[in-house]
């Protein structure tokens, strides 16, 4: 993988995200894993739990922070992993044609388990700033149904390890199936 790229490593909570990325990251002589639940556990007051309808504003801030720190470490030629929910109603803030000539490459690569395994997953994570909570997992996961034109970008991890889920990500990084572009 060329020095700058960022891969950008999503899907609902549970899914794996942060292992796979955390893992992929140690792989390369110089990488970097956004996580980017941190940025919003960076803000200390007047923070909005983002899956609500009224975060949309901060969810906004929060990307365009994350888009600018990927892209930073990307110009400085880190292989940069942001793992995090950015469904396709987020891409926009990396797709903006301005930014795209910094870096040689970006990836998209959404984790899909089954609906019923995500549930699972989230709910026996034992971080204690994990989303464990019924409701906002299974309408993450519903948002991650159906990607549309994205749904090329998808993984289904169902029945994956850990160690399966970072062998598919790392196979789908050798290709250019999960490329994105300006014109994407």
């Amino acid at each position: 993988m060329e020095p700058g790229t960022v891969v950008i490593l999503t899907g609902p909570p549970g899914a794996g995200k942060s292992t796979t990325a955390r893992s992929l990251a140690t792989s390369f002589e110089r990488s970097v894993h956004l996580h980017s639940d941190d940025f919003w556990h960076y803000i200390v007051s007047g923070a909005i739990p983002p899956y609500l309808p009224e975060s949309h504003g901060q969810n906004e801030t929060v990307m365009e922070v994350l888009r600018s720190a990927a892209f930073a470490y990307a110009a400085g030629g880190y292989v940069t992993f942001v793992d995090g929910i950015i469904g396709p109603w987020m891409l926009d803030h990396f797709l903006n044609p301005r930014d795209l000539g910094s870096v040689p490459a970006m990836q998209y690569i959404v984790l899909r388990p089954s609906r019923e395994e995500t549930l699972r997953r989230a709910q026996s994570r034992g971080t204690q700033d994990a989303l464990v909570s019924s409701g906002p997992v299974v309408s993450l996961w519903d948002q991650f149904s159906n990607l549309g034109e994205w749904e090329g970008h998808a993984i289904d991890t169902t029945s994956h390890s850990p160690a399966d889920t970072v062998a598919a990500v790392q196979s789908a990084m050798t290709g250019a199936s999960y490329i994105l572009s300006a014109s994407s």
